[in-house]
């Protein structure tokens, strides 16, 4: 395979008024996943040299496509949707070929494919209008520097966060197999499905077993697993939830082998996620220290070592946004807006961005609100005032917190923790701030988890965009049309 400076070899044919010694190239590729790609290109005038020619992602069928450009020292500028993780090869190929890589939203294109042909999508058609975008949007267009997918802390901190959702579905299910043994084990055991309680449930699951343990040493196990936290009196408990479960089954009522075995398996799942997890914790420590050597996220207060590997490893290099406006996009915490003439309709948010760094702002946000007077101020003017609820409040907090985030990445600054006339101030005083001045009443929070379908969405809606959460254009079905602007739950 040739260099980028050796690769574009002269075609044996007579140069047509589309070549010249200096020309734009567009590239239009429309990427598939198993099936071949089709590519077309244009010049900077939108008129086509070629299309609908096939490829694979092979080093072959790539130097073929790139014979086939115009002879002469050609801008080449390659324009791609990100299809899953097959993009990826495609463009490092073409950057390191000296061709300049630019990364569509498939919202984007599907809407100018509309435009042109109402009821028709196919490969050959997407790319030829990937190829024309250029010329059509320029101003939307930003060359893909990274890798995407390929950046090994984006990766790592994406299957850290799937990876604590599957232990989160084994300790649901778990729980709710405890609950077919009886309430009491669920009483003895806890909630919260520690280290402890889900090494005894993959040993000692069956509650005949337990009653056959004995007090002793149940005790002493429970003891050194626990390194000293559990004893006697836990032993105790759950060697009652134990009688009980056979006193309300009886001895023949239940198959107790065969619900303990359920029991274990999901048990041992779970231990073996807890070792996952903390394994790539490691390697995310290692990635967010290159990542962001200065530690500016762990900067931000309430923000640990996870949440701003992940802030980071998602979010990327926050200089290729044009403006802070495009960086609360990218997150999908900026809300639905529907305006014509006087009128204005604000809905939730558009989820249209990265789930996985709009999951870390979110947690993020909940934190940094308790420790920074001016997000806490907010925050309580949003629930109390405005009668905001609290997942609602927190979409408009980490709007904002995220936005503080980019502008001091970009400035290279930490962040600065401020009272609200501007004194710099400490993350413990600011707690006590925060919790002296803007705390929430309870009542408040009672009256916000309450809502009522015919009077407003519920809080579910907005955030996961459930059933009866958009219209067609994606505003809120029941948001409140007026002749002035409403505030929107994202601020």
């Amino acid at each position: 395979m040739t260099g980028a400076g050796s690769c574009r070899r002269d075609n044996h044919h007579t140069p047509t008024k589309h070549q010249e010694v200096f020309m734009a190239i567009r590239i239009g590729i429309d990427v598939a996943c198993r099936a071949v790609h089709r590519a077309a290109c244009a010049d900077a005038t939108g008129s086509l040299l070629w299309k609908n020619v096939r490829f694979r992602t092979s080093p072959e069928d790539l130097e073929a496509l790139w014979q086939r450009i115009p002879a002469g020292e050609a801008d080449i500028t390659v324009v791609m949707e990100p299809t899953r993780n097959a993009w990826v090869p495609l463009a490092a190929w073409f950057r390191r070929h000296g061709a300049k890589v630019v990364m569509v939203p498939p919202e984007q294109s599907a809407d100018l494919r509309d435009y042109y042909n109402k009821h028709a999508k196919t490969d050959r058609l997407d790319a030829e209008l990937l190829a024309r975008l250029p010329g059509l949007h320029p101003e939307g267009l930003h060359i893909e520097q990274g890798l995407g997918c390929a950046e090994p802390l984006r990766r790592a901190v994406k299957i850290r966060s799937t990876l604590v959702r599957r232990r989160v579905t084994c300790t649901q299910r778990l729980d709710a197999l405890l609950e077919i043994l009886g309430p009491d084990w669920i009483c003895a055991l806890g909630t919260v499905m520690s280290a402890t309680v889900l090494l005894f449930l993959t040993r000692w699951p069956d509650p005949q077993q337990v009653l056959r343990l004995g007090h002793k040493r149940l005790t002493d196990w429970l003891a050194r697993q626990s390194r000293g936290m559990w004893g006697a009196q836990k032993a105790e408990a759950i060697l009652n939830a134990a009688a009980a479960t056979l006193r309300l089954w009886g001895a023949d009522g239940m198959d107790f082998a065969a619900l303990a075995a359920d029991i274990a398996l999901e048990a041992e799942l779970a231990l073996d996620l807890d070792r996952q997890i903390k394994a790539i914790d490691k390697r995310i420590a290692t990635y967010y220290d290159k990542a962001d050597p200065e530690h500016i996220a762990l900067s931000v207060p309430g923000v640990g070592q996870i949440l701003a590997a992940q802030i980071i490893g998602r979010l990327g290099d926050p200089q290729r946004f044009t403006n802070l406006a495009a960086v609360r996009s990218y997150s999908g915490l900026v809300p639905r807006q529907n305006s014509s003439g006087v009128a204005s309709a604000a809905g939730g948010p558009t989820k249209q961005g990265d789930a996985c760094l709009r999951e870390a702002i979110f947690l993020a946000a909940d934190h940094a609100r308790r420790s920074d007077p001016t997000l806490a101020q907010r925050y309580h003017r949003l629930m109390v005032e405005n009668g905001k609820h609290h997942t609602s409040a927190l979409c408009s907090i980490g709007a904002v917190l995220l936005t503080r985030i980019a502008t001091c990445l970009r400035k290279g600054e930490p962040y600065l923790l401020l009272d609200i006339d501007g004194t710099p101030i400490t993350a413990q005083q600011g707690r006590a701030i925060a919790k002296e001045r803007y705390s929430v009443p309870e009542a408040v929070r009672k009256a916000r988890r309450t809502v009522h379908r015919s009077d407003s969405q519920q809080p579910t809606d907005v955030m996961m965009g459930g059933r009866g959460s958009s219209t067609k254009r994606g505003v809120a079905r029941r948001s409140k049309v007026t002749t002035t602007p409403q505030p929107a739950c994202i601020g």
